[in-house]
């Protein structure tokens, strides 16, 4: 599947998009996980593109995306976002974010809340890191630096994928290897920092009064359906979808289901 990419500056930075579908539809916004790229959300675009405004955008230093000199935040993220929705003039959009994607949402939508028309949560949660995890972080920087990307992107596919999409998802793995082996080096170790420095959003929870999904691949071991189900507890027209079979990447090894999920929400909330 090909789309045309698209360069727009942003927040003083340039950000590589693809902009598919009906023009006057619905927008909804696609947001990659770390370290991926747009290009992970292609089957969503395709599906959504003959009735909706499908937008999937590459984050600061992530695919074709500039880093821009600013140090990464996940409010920096957020900023971004927001400043994109702006230069496109999309007054409101629903957003989907996965895993790092999900903490850009949920940070944004504190910022200016009528910009959001609903919330699609997909293998993400709305807690900081412990210290534990922080230190984890700062360890796997550390080693990076010294060692390169190689055995962090195989380590990383063992926690990404269901241990059956290593057989029927084959492609799927291959391509997600190559993104992270394509990210540089300097900004995975700096998009590190912002996850390991980012707050929590547990506490805005219940102030979220638009409808939101919450999709958690079933056999996801980073973030699995308890922290799926906090998160739904906290916000008033959640619910929790589990995609079948599919890891962290529900997006990608259980696509079908994902865009069904998907537009059955986007047809009950925005009729």
């Amino acid at each position: 599947m090909k789309f045309k990419e698209r360069k727009i500056t942003v927040n003083y930075h340039q950000v590589s998009y693809f902009d598919e579908g009906q023009r006057q539809a619905l927008p909804v916004v696609f947001i990659h996980g770390f370290p991926f790229s747009k290009a992970m959300w292609s089957n969503q675009l395709e599906a959504l593109k003959k009735d909706y405004r499908p937008i999937a955008y590459d984050v600061r230093g992530h695919g074709q995306s500039d880093s821009g000199q600013v140090d990464f935040s996940i409010d920096l993220f957020a900023d971004d976002l927001l400043a994109l929705l702006d230069e496109l003039n999309i007054p409101k959009a629903v957003v989907c974010g996965l895993s790092m994607g999900g903490y850009i949402v949920l940070n944004a939508i504190q910022k200016q809340p009528s910009r959001f028309a609903g919330l699609v949560l997909t293998d993400t949660q709305c807690g900081a890191d412990t210290s534990e995890g922080r230190d984890k972080r700062m360890k796997t920087i550390a080693f990076i630096k010294k060692n390169g990307l190689e055995v962090y992107a195989d380590e990383s596919l063992k926690n990404l994928f269901a241990e059956q999409s290593f057989q029927m998802h084959m492609e799927e793995v291959e391509f997600i290897h190559q993104t992270i082996l394509a990210t540089p080096t300097e900004v995975v170790c700096r998009t590190l920092q912002a996850l390991a420095d980012r707050k929590e959003t547990c506490s805005y929870l219940p102030k979220i009064n638009i409808p939101v999904c919450i999709m958690v691949g079933e056999e996801d071991r980073i973030t699995p359906l308890p922290m799926a189900e906090k998160m739904a507890a906290g916000i008033r027209e959640a619910h929790v979808v589990v995609v079948k079979g599919a890891g962290h990447l529900s997006s990608l090894e259980g696509s079908d289901q994902f865009n069904r999920i998907l537009i059955n929400f986007l047809e009950a909330n925005n009729s």
